[in-house]
């Protein structure tokens, strides 16, 4: 009793992440074209840090047509996740020009030099908020809920097993939401 409760408070407090014009930020501040590709893979998939630094030229795949990824995700698990077609032709274009084989890595570097770059554009880029790799994981997940509505596709394309973290990208919208709805409110005086 005692764990499902402390999973719906957690369900019902609010999540941080980056606007989409703080993502650009980020993305304009980097130095490097693997920093920037991974910081925008990292948003546009939502996908873990650890599954963005095993990703390979082979997993890119297809499905009914339009570009994928088959990502190994925690506890092993197989999922495909949208890979935007933009995306995917600047990886590509990448992985040729750095000549990385479908087998390599994209990204060459650890998770705490990810972390570090990822402060270190912050940084660069003026942004007061704490940034790190699950942020943007986050950030990807509030914009996509917000654009879809389909909390389900959400904790499919996320992995997640339980509704539960995905309840609370909802209840983050929803709290924001509620809050505008109430800054419009007006009183005679």
């Amino acid at each position: 009793m005692i764990q499902r409760k402390m999973a719906l408070s957690r369900a019902n407090s609010a999540v941080s992440y980056l606007t989409e014009e703080e993502i650009k930020q980020l993305v304009g501040a980097c130095k490097k074209e693997r920093d920037r590709l991974l910081i925008t893979l990292l948003f546009q998939t939502g996908v873990r840090i650890s599954e963005a630094l095993a990703l390979t030229p082979a997993a890119i795949s297809y499905f009914e047509g339009k570009p994928a990824m088959e990502i190994v995700g925690k506890g092993k698990k197989l999922r495909m996740v949208a890979l935007p077609i933009n995306l995917k032709d600047k990886l590509e274009s990448y992985a040729y020009r750095a000549g990385i084989e479908p087998r390599m890595r994209f990204f060459e570097i650890n998770r705490s030099r990810a972390w570090q770059m990822l402060n270190e554009v912050r940084k660069a880029a003026g942004i007061e908020k704490r940034v790190f790799p699950h942020l943007l994981r986050h950030s990807d997940a509030i914009i996509r809920l917000r654009k879809t509505g389909n909390p389900k596709a959400l904790q499919y394309h996320l992995g997640h097993n339980s509704p539960a973290m995905t309840l609370r990208y909802l209840s983050t919208l929803t709290q924001e939401d509620a809050l505008r709805v109430q800054q419009e409110v007006r009183f005679e005086e």
